[in-house]
Formats: structure tokens, C-alpha cells, sequence
């Protein structure tokens, strides 16, 4: 996958497309990632004893992967990556200026 936990996207299709947020969680076997403030749901609460009234509330959804982009923070949008093998580990390249994203 080319996005991990921590990493800080750009949703580019769908009702949040443009908009940035931080990854929560990643399902690799999904093909989807929890992004914090994308993709909100409406959940209803029912009655009780924590919440005797109920209550709606709203939460993250998972998102596909496909429609996320990594955001670079020198390029200021969202970017493609490139792995690039340095000594026994690969790291991930922004392909527009070169910012690595793996320290």
C-alpha cells in the first residue's frame, strides 16, 4: 500500500475530494483507510445507561485507498510516490520533488 498510519492525505474523488486528513488506520485486505475528519457517517445511539436519551452522533468511515493521495508538505498538494531502494530498506519518494515521507 502506499499509505500508512500517520501519513497526512488528500481525498481526490467523492464528496470530500480536496479536502486533507490524517490517517487513523489502514486494511490492507480491504483496500481502504481510516481517515480522521473524511468520509463522516451519521450513527443513531440507542437508549442506555451511558446515554438514557440516545443520540446521534458522528464517526469516520473507511475510505479506499484509491481515491487518497499522499500530501506533500513541500509540493503543498497531493502527490504520487516512488520507492526507492536506500542500503536493505525501501523508502517512498515524492515523484514531483523528491521529499522522502519514511525517516
Amino acid at each position: 500500500m502506499h499509505i500508512r498510519r500517520n501519513d497526512t492525505v488528500v481525498a481526490i474523488h467523492g464528496r470530500d475530494a480536496g479536502r486533507t486528513g490524517k490517517v487513523l488506520a489502514v486494511f490492507p485486505a480491504r483496500g481502504r483507510a481510516l481517515v480522521e475528519g473524511l468520509n463522516l457517517v451519521t450513527k443513531h445511539l440507542r437508549k442506555s445507561q451511558d446515554r438514557p436519551k440516545g443520540g446521534i452522533t458522528q464517526k469516520e468511515a473507511p475510505l479506499s485507498v484509491a481515491n487518497l493521495m499522499l500530501h506533500c508538505p513541500h509540493c503543498k498538494k497531493g502527490v504520487r510516490v516512488r520507492r526507492v531502494r536506500e542500503g536493505d530498506r525501501k523508502i517512498r519518494r515524492c515523484r514531483r520533488c523528491g521529499h522522502t515521507f519514511d525517516q
